[in-house]
């Protein structure tokens, strides 16, 4: 089939998005390809259609494993034979889902970045008919990424083990050294990227100084009307401010990745379809998820960088319709954010503190317990080991970005049953074991499947079709488990720590303090620059972001709350920028009087340059001093 027809096919679409079809094309002409298409462009048809086109399935590497569990659903009930492999899975689940890729029944197969390190995946990649491999979060690569990790970098380490095989890249957020950086590191014959501007027209940016948001927050909502998303910093505050909305006629309810997975998905599903107008998050929500009317984002406060407001306040408007993104702000929000930085960041010692009392915790010897996932409760932990939750939460993310565990958001994992019996032993188990015989055909009528892979089922619904207590049936998994007729896996909606790496000595742990003082480096520039967004007056807000990616040759947008401002004094950009460009220097080093600034800017009309001054005097750019002439504001300390 043509790429047009799957599309049809599969999706229902008559024609691809904007680059959609470039992309699809470089990739079926073999060529490593970097695809950097904004939030809601659709990376992931860029890798689905050619991996069904093609003959052989595609490799797709991804970060986050409810995101795969996610792709994985929607592809099945699409009729796209996929299957994911991560840290946590049963071994014989992996076995399963490995022999299906060998056999060629998997179009595509969703892998973490730390799954390709292993010997056993390695040496099913060479007996595998793969025809791309496909680099999601392809940011992650690179060590200027705002979200670096270091098991991507084994990605490239797997291209000798299928040869020939072309990679596709993808990522909504890239800055130019990223996107050098990421072709470099995945190994790309020569520079070959697919690159969507970062502009969106209908999208109006608004940052707003204010005291009492909560105030602002009713007049936003209540003036933009449709689907919202909210998003705070801390889990309490999404409950507080979805309640103070629903009090004040808003439809409203909060979300945030502490919730189980049945309620997240449940609050989730009202927002979808507009039960809830209004969704309170923190940036747990949204990732996967393509509504496209959401009319309004609203930051209540300062995310950690310009990569993650980009994409956050991206999700409005991805129906090409009208849409705005508002961030609130105010002065104490910007010292919180620093703060929050430094908290960020523990002391090295600290980290090797909590690495060595997890393994105390766990009770994992020195030397054990690579792939072993565990239920875990981060509270309980911090409790008994009187460390801050929050110290332990940044431990956590500092030791997973080197490679060596894995913190997962609680997602709801259904159970799962394996006949792992041959045919004839089974019959033979049945025949001498006369008290398991109807219980283990109800299991064969009940699921088909179960002989040959992993079945999702409900012990609620065995207990009815097969007329026993619920208690007797759990009873009954685990004994045929224990005898080796089956493999159970019970459900969990528990937040789950695996180990990636064997347990270290402290004294053997390796990490660099270079790389540490590096990741805080970048991570101070990236909360800067996001600051110095927030606190721009006379910078068009589109443009500033796009500059940020890379994009220089942008016009205002004429919309956003600095243009509007600045609209005002009937001045065009090129004037208004020449008149600053004069003044700036000049009463940076020395104050002036009105009469000489007019004079400085020379040819240009009294009346504009009047007007420019009483711009800059309105946003707080300049003031007068104790004689009445001008100097550029100082920023505070």
């Amino acid at each position: 089939m043509t790429p047009h027809q799957i599309l049809l096919k599969y999706w229902g679409y008559s024609s691809f998005r904007p680059m959609q079809e470039e992309i699809i094309q470089s990739v079926l002409d073999g060529k490593d390809t970097l695809a950097l298409l904004p939030t809601g462009g659709g990376k992931s048809l860029c890798f689905q259609v050619p991996a069904i086109a093609m003959e052989g399935l595609c490799l797709v590497v991804s970060p986050l494993i409810a995101l795969m569990k996610d792709q994985v659903d929607n592809l099945t009930r699409r009729g796209i034979r996929a299957a994911a492999l991560y840290s946590g899975m049963h071994p014989d689940e992996m076995n399963i889902v490995l022999d299906n890729c060998r056999h060629g029944s998997i179009k595509l197969l969703y892998v973490s970045p730390e799954r390709l390190t292993t010997d056993k995946m390695r040496e099913s990649l060479r007996r595998m008919k793969v025809n791309l491999l496909a680099v999601d979060e392809a940011h992650c690569v690179s060590q200027w990424g705002y979200d670096f990790r270091p098991p991507y970098l084994e990605i490239a380490n797997i291209r000798p083990l299928i040869p020939g095989i072309a990679v596709l890249a993808l990522t909504a957020t890239a800055t130019p050294a990223v996107v050098k950086d990421i072709q470099q590191r995945l190994g790309f014959k020569t520079e070959n990227l697919f690159q969507k501007s970062f502009e969106r027209k209908n999208l109006t940016y608004l940052v707003i100084r204010e005291e009492d948001k909560m105030k602002r927050l009713l007049k936003i909502l209540r003036k933009v009307t449709g689907p919202g998303i909210v998003y705070v910093r801390n889990r309490r505050e999404t409950k507080e401010i979805a309640g103070f909305l629903q009090k004040n006629g808003i439809p409203a309810d909060y979300y945030h990745a502490g919730l189980d997975q049945k309620l997240r998905d449940k609050k989730q599903n009202a927002w979808i379809k507009e039960e809830k107008r209004i969704i309170v998050s923190t940036n747990a929500f949204g990732m996967g998820i393509d509504k496209p009317n959401v009319r309004v984002v609203v930051h209540l406060d300062l995310p950690d960088s310009m990569e993650a407001y980009f994409q956050e306040a991206g999700r409005a408007g991805r129906d090409e319709k009208r849409g705005y993104a508002v961030l609130l702000y105010e002065t104490s929000d910007i010292l919180d954010a620093r703060h929050n930085l430094n908290i960020a960041f523990p002391e090295l010692s600290i980290i090797r503190s909590v690495y060595q009392a997890l393994g105390n915790y766990l009770q994992i010897p020195v030397g054990g317990g690579k792939d072993l996932h565990f239920d875990f409760d981060l509270s309980t932990f911090a409790d008994q080991y009187r460390f801050p939750s929050v110290t332990v939460y940044n431990s956590l993310r500092f030791l997973e970005k080197e490679g060596l565990v894995m913190l997962t958001d609680a997602f709801h994992n259904p159970s799962r049953i394996f006949i792992k019996a041959g045919k004839e032993d089974l019959y033979r188990f049945q025949v001498e074991n006369e008290p398991f015989d109807h219980f283990i055909k109800t299991l064969l009528r009940s699921y088909s499947g179960i002989l040959s892979d992993f079945v999702k089922f409900s012990e609620t619904e065995l207990a009815r079709r097969s007329d026993l207590p619920l208690e007797k049936v759990v009873s009954t998994l685990k004994h045929l488990e224990k005898l080796q007729i089956i493999d159970y896996i019970r459900q969990t909606d528990n937040p789950q720590l695996i180990y990636l790496q064997e347990r270290y000595d402290p004294k053997d742990l390796s990490i660099s303090p270079e790389h540490y003082q590096n990741r805080l480096k970048d991570a101070v520039a990236r909360m800067e620059s996001m600051i110095a967004y927030v606190e721009s007056t006379h910078k068009c807000r589109s443009q500033m972001l796009l500059a940020y990616f890379g994009e220089t040759d942008t016009r205002r947008c004429g919309k956003c709350d600095v243009c509007i401002e600045r609209n005002k004094i009937s001045l065009n950009e090129l004037e208004f920028d020449n008149i600053v460009g004069v003044l700036k220097p000049m009463l940076t080093s020395r104050p002036a009087s009105l009469e000489e600034m007019v004079e400085a800017v020379g040819n240009t009309n009294e009346d504009k340059v009047l007007r420019a001054v009483q711009w800059l005097l309105d946003n707080e750019k300049i003031e007068p001093d104790e004689t009445n002439k001008y100097c550029w504001k100082k920023k505070p300390e």
